[in-house]
């Protein structure tokens, strides 16, 4: 990846990889998790817990292998489970389905169910080897297969449920007998076959197994994530109006009749109710629309923005850990920052709240019915009544009474003839 950042943190729609895998594991119906990571990686680790809580971590210390990973949680395995399932983190868009396949597979009486994808291009893959009844019989590295195995395009994907009472037992039989010196996780298929037991296969598209490995594939990885959120959109009730252009995170959440115009990107934590408008070139990052809210265009919800039903967030505008009241209009050129504006209250073009001084924030409160004139810069901590006006242009430093007029500007001053004089004294010179 060439990046300070361990590979499997590397996002995809706004989720680090190993948490889409954890969570398809957990919602396989996984009882337990363990995550096998490397030395000093408490920052993987943490993550994987923010998904799963209970996750155990094993610190594999040498890299002899995928086997030899595997059996860094020999105590997870010690505690025998109905079957174990082996996933990697850098394959991001693994579903839960796909689990569950497999886990089903072991419940029919198979003791290892490798997965498997017809590919477009075989070439480098392991190959899955199948015999007659369609058993698979063994699964073969691309360097060392013959060129009539090479043939198959049914390539081993590496992940993989194992029998739990057989686990351990198909784990330790594997040996190091090979060019690298190290274990592979593929030769308990040919464990498995010489004690008799039964192995199988189940397959998945080849772009839900794809691994990341470098910034292209990661890249590779996020256009399909997002083509399976715009779908998942559009079929729950939301209209996109140019798919191809909405960005959408992992856990956006939208209720139905939602329309989103083109260019709208939403960040982690999300939720927008029914009949929203999300309008053209919007950003949303931990925000929460309520009904019937209309947003943008070129807005942007930063995280603790909350609108209530019926706001109307405009061009140009900024919310930020801000409650804009239910059908309270902010609608042009405006910053809404640590603050709440009351129902049915108007925010003029230009306003700012004036919330941080460079150490610390402050709080803009706004009552319900409140009219705030243009330019007006609001200075926290303050309170603006309900009912009351805020004159155009005005710096308001002190609390507003409720239904009063407040005007913090200088008086105008008219020189009557100014101007020509000035002009015809600039033009003598």
């Amino acid at each position: 990846m060439r990046s300070a950042r361990p590979k499997v943190l590397h996002e995809v729609a706004g989720r680090a990889m190993v948490a889409h895998v954890v969570a398809a594991v957990q919602a396989a119906g996984a009882d337990a998790v363990a995550l096998v990571v490397g030395p000093g990686r408490d920052d993987v680790a943490n993550v994987a817990r923010s998904v799963a809580p209970s996750a155990e971590v094993f610190v594999q210390t040498d890299r002899l292998g995928t086997a030899h990973a595997v059996l860094a949680a020999r105590a997870a395995l010690e505690r025998g489970y109905d079957d174990v399932l082996i996933a990697f983190a850098d394959t991001p868009l693994i579903l839960p389905e796909t689990f569950a396949g497999l886990r089903a597979a072991v419940a029919d009486g198979a003791a290892v169910a490798a997965l498997g994808f017809e590919a477009a291009d075989p070439h480098g893959y392991g190959r899955l080897l199948t015999g007659p009844d369609g058993d698979l019989v063994a699964i073969r590295e691309h360097k060392d297969a013959s060129d009539a195995e090479r043939a198959t395009r049914l390539c081993n994907a590496g992940l993989m449920a194992l029998d739990g009472a057989r686990a351990l037992e198909l784990l330790d039989a594997v040996g190091n007998q090979n060019a690298q010196k190290e274990y592979y996780l593929t030769d308990v298929v040919a464990g498995a076959r010489e004690r008799g037991l039964k192995a199988v296969h189940r397959t998945a598209p080849e772009d839900e197994v794809q691994g990341v490995n470098d910034r292209v594939q990661l890249a590779a990885a996020e256009a399909v994530a997002q083509r399976r959120l715009r779908e998942a959109a559009m079929r729950a009730g939301a209209t996109l109006v140019a798919p191809d252009t909405v960005h959408f995170s992992a856990d956006t959440k939208l209720g139905r009749d939602v329309t989103i115009e083109p260019n709208v990107v939403f960040g982690p934590r999300v939720e927008v109710a029914d009949n929203v408008t999300i309008r053209a070139f919007s950003h949303l990052e931990g925000a929460s629309v309520e009904e019937g809210a209309t947003i943008g265009p070129f807005a942007r919800l930063r995280p603790g923005a909350k609108l209530e039903a019926g706001a109307h967030i405009g061009n140009f505008v900024e919310i930020k850990a801000s409650t804009v009241g239910k059908g309270a209009k902010v609608n042009h050129l405006a910053y809404i920052g640590d603050a709440s504006v009351g129902a049915k209250s108007n925010i003029g073009a230009g306003t700012i709240t004036c919330n941080y001084d460079g150490f610390g924030k402050y709080r803009t409160e706004i009552g319900e019915g409140a009219f705030v004139g243009t330019n007006s810069s609001l200075v926290a901590p303050v309170r603006i009544g309900a009912g009351a006006y805020i004159g155009s242009g005005s710096v308001i430093t002190d609390d507003v009474e409720p239904d009063a007029l407040a005007l913090g500007r200088g008086r105008q001053v008219q020189k009557a003839g100014w101007a020509a004089a000035f002009r015809a004294s600039k033009q003598k010179s």
